[in-house]
């Protein structure tokens, strides 16, 4: 199972993109609100989470995890010891570790980027520790993938997408939503 984790003031289209291509492509994810299952976006919307952090323990079945950015969204995942110890299972097992926007500063301050290629929001490069920066809207390096923010939700979709169903599966979803690379 993929875990998305959602914490007031998330940048919505970096969770809900995601969310919605990899259930088109048939991969399970659930939806961890950290607080509460009553999530609030950056720019105000309402989401409900699957669950809330206090109604589960650390789950076994880590396939991935998916840290959307935003602010504060970003730094209310950081704080949250149920999210750290879900990252920090996924790295230990080699799952998928995916962040977008801010959010790949908690893999950099975590130490889980060394030696890999890394992107980011602007601004929020000093937190990549020991990662390699490439400017580029999406960066694939093993287990880990990171994008630079709302603009590239789409291609983080499809590059989680990619990892768990294979390039081929990916790319007759990007057509069937009329998507460009």
């Amino acid at each position: 199972m993929i875990y998305l984790f959602l914490a007031d003031g998330f940048e919505e289209t970096e969770a809900i993109v995601p969310l919605d291509i990899l259930k088109r492509v048939e991969v399970g994810v659930t939806t961890v609100g950290i607080g509460g299952r009553a999530v609030v976006g950056a720019h105000g919307i309402a989401v409900g989470a699957d669950f809330a952090d206090s109604e589960m323990p650390i789950p076994d079945d880590i396939d991935g995890v998916i840290l959307p950015g935003g602010m504060p969204g970003t730094l209310n995942l950081e704080k949250s010891e149920f999210v750290r110890a879900c990252v920090k299972k996924a790295a230990e097992n080699g799952k998928l570790i995916a962040a977008i926007c801010a959010a790949p500063s908690i893999l950099g301050r975590m130490g889980l980027l060394q030696g890999k290629k890394a992107t980011c929001f602007d601004g929020f490069e000093g937190f990549l520790e020991g990662a390699e920066f490439v400017d580029d809207l999406c960066v694939v390096d093993g287990n880990v993938i990171t994008a630079r923010g709302a603009g590239a939700a789409l291609e983080f979709g499809f590059a989680i997408a990619e990892y768990f169903v294979g390039k081929g599966e990916a790319e007759l979803t990007r057509k069937a939503m009329k998507c460009r690379k």
